[in-house]
């Protein structure tokens, strides 16, 4: 169940109710593809403030395979993670694998990008994968148009995409996963055109999912289109269910589509850019491979997390010169905290209803940074 507590503007301030836990939105989501979130432990991840986690259903069906993470309890016990887990349908990383797959309309057919082995992913056996992980949050099967598209490839994307979505819910309601407590986000697709993003998402509002997802962003598109594909679809988008938009984003950006009415968000950026040495902060990105950090005593910013606490942008980037692996660690503490924190704040201004202000103030000061 999804309660809308607060609304500024259109920004809105709610809680989504799963079998492990509540999640207070906007919230972001850092993404663990295998059963782990890149370089921290589940314990780290709790402790910056997670509420929820993202797992890849097309990397752990490969490898270990979803029915040994069923075998030994489902994806929470696995990892011993307990709190929710959302697991994505595994159909952008198939579209990533352009050479090795082919679309048909029962599904997608491929080759596994480790061994070459023949695959095969439908919206049965999608649902099967997630059943066997146990996942609190289920998404359908769909297919994610490239950037650019041609009209008429995408109109085909988008009617597979809802007859998938339509069939994936049957089985899932059939089967009882419903019934039972999980939940099921559709998708909607539609690359840049705004009428076929709009057709999508009524076509799928009119099933009883229990979330909705802007799928396809932040797939090479200018950062301008990617803005107005969300707010071209988030008129269609059920007012009393969550609101997701998949894989994105840089801080300003999900600043902005909070702005239009958007919910929950996962992106790798936070830990990617730590294996890089770059680190988030109020006034834009700093990398630590500047030799002017080499003697500053400043943590990377006042912050309340493990990193800020204890090291100085010295040591840090120490560890980062001389290549030890505690770098990526606690750099990728700060920069899950800092996206993490920034919803927090985003949360208690649409409380306070001032986050129209707020959150134009905090952009100008980030994007007037350097690194």
């Amino acid at each position: 169940m999804f309660t809308l507590l607060n609304q500024d503007g259109l920004a809105r301030r709610g809680v989504l109710e799963t079998r492990h836990g509540e999640i207070q939105t906007p919230i972001f989501m850092p993404v663990g593809t295998q059963a782990t979130v890149k370089g921290m432990t589940p314990a780290q991840i709790q402790e910056v403030g997670a509420q929820i986690i993202l797992g890849n259903t097309y990397h752990l069906n490969i490898r270990p395979g979803s029915e040994l993470v069923h075998g030994m309890g489902g994806l929470h016990r696995f990892m011993n993670w307990e709190k929710p887990i959302l697991t994505d349908s595994g159909g952008f990383q198939v579209f990533s694998l352009a050479k090795l797959r082919k679309i048909t309309e029962a599904g997608i057919e491929f080759r596994s990008h480790l061994d070459g082995r023949k695959l095969f992913l439908g919206p049965e056996n999608c649902y099967q994968i997630q059943k066997n992980l146990d996942t609190d949050i289920a998404m359908v099967l769909d297919e994610c148009p490239p950037h650019p598209c041609e009209r008429d490839a995408c109109e085909r994307a988008v009617g597979r995409t809802i007859r998938w979505a339509g069939e994936f819910l049957k089985h899932a309601t059939d089967d009882g996963f419903l019934g039972s407590g999980h939940h099921v986000f559709g998708i909607i697709q539609g690359s840049t055109f705004d009428d076929l993003r709009r057709h999508c998402g009524e076509a799928l509002a009119e099933l009883d999912f229990s979330g909705y997802a802007i799928g396809g962003v932040s797939v090479g598109e200018p950062e301008e289109a990617m803005i107005r594909q969300v707010a071209a679809t988030a008129p269609v988008m059920p007012k009393n269910k969550p609101r997701y938009v998949m894989g994105v984003g840089t801080p300003p950006q999900l600043l902005q589509m909070i702005a239009l009415g958007m919910d929950m968000f996962d992106c790798v950026m936070p830990t990617r850019l730590a294996r890089h040495a770059s680190v988030f902060t109020p006034d834009g990105i700093l990398n630590l491979k500047n030799e002017r950090f080499k003697h500053d005593s400043q943590p990377i910013m006042e912050a309340e997390n493990y990193t800020c606490q204890n090291f100085s942008r010295a040591y840090l980037r120490h560890l980062v010169m001389a290549k030890e692996l505690l770098a990526h660690t606690l750099l990728s503490i700060h920069n899950t905290h800092f996206f993490l924190d920034l919803m927090r704040q985003a949360r208690e201004h649409i409380e306070a209803g001032d986050y129209t202000s707020w959150s134009r103030g905090w952009m100008e000061r980030y994007n007037s940074g350097a690194t």
